[in-house]
């Protein structure tokens, strides 16, 4: 696995995150995650401006790992990696756009949740890849029945993660990291509520240290 997917494997936990106003929102974001002990952000293309935020975020802490989420096209990604984007996250499997940021050398983790997604994945040497709508899809049964015929991959399980159900799934072997964005809801952000943010990281991560040990 390269450097960056076994930092997020490392963290546990990925937050989800559209802003509708990156230049207010960004900074104090990216400096209460940190707090929070989650230096890492998957900031989505949901909102415009996306590319702006992950490199504010990025000048505002260097330590963070911030990637770019719900790309679509190309061009995105070429926008998230001149804005200092570190990974690259799709909806769904784009046998274009994977090919893509692997020619640009940035790791993308492509939607899958069928044995199609799946073998796709193999045939670009994928090692980790999210799986989105988690719950939606099947949640943790199916993720758990996907990996017996392709025990080659990490999943990153995303949609329907929350502080009620984080323990469940990090505590299996096949995932790497949640993805979630109940630490970063629109309320709280919108309502700044930076401090809130921080706690909800806290929490998260002392669920997945509990799980994983000391690490």
């Amino acid at each position: 696995m390269d450097k960056i997917s076994q930092a997020i494997s490392e963290i546990g936990i990925v937050p989800v995150i559209k802003l509708t106003d990156p230049e207010r929102d960004a900074a104090p974001l990216g400096k209460a995650l940190c707090a929070g002990g989650v230096p890492v952000a998957e900031v989505t293309f949901r909102a415009a401006g996306a590319d702006k935020a992950i490199r504010l975020m990025k000048e505002t802490c260097p330590e963070l790992i911030a990637g770019a989420g719900t790309v679509t096209v190309t061009e995105q990604i070429d926008a998230a990696i001149e804005a200092g984007g570190q990974f690259i996250v799709t909806p769904g499997f784009d046998p274009e756009l994977v090919e893509y940021a692997q020619n640009k050398g940035v790791p993308i983790y492509p939607g899958c949740t069928t044995p199609t997604d799946y073998h796709a994945a193999l045939k670009f040497g994928l090692e980790l890849i999210k799986f989105f709508p988690a719950e939606q899809s099947g949640g943790l049964g199916k993720i758990k029945a996907m990996s017996a015929p392709f025990p080659q991959f990490k999943v990153m399980p995303t949609g329907g993660i929350s502080l009620k159900n984080l323990e469940e799934y990090i505590s299996c072997p096949v995932i790497a990291a949640c993805g979630g964005s109940y630490m970063v809801t629109a309320q709280l952000i919108e309502g700044q509520r930076w401090d809130e943010i921080a706690e909800l990281c806290r929490q998260s991560r002392e669920i997945i240290k509990a799980v994983r040990g000391n690490k």
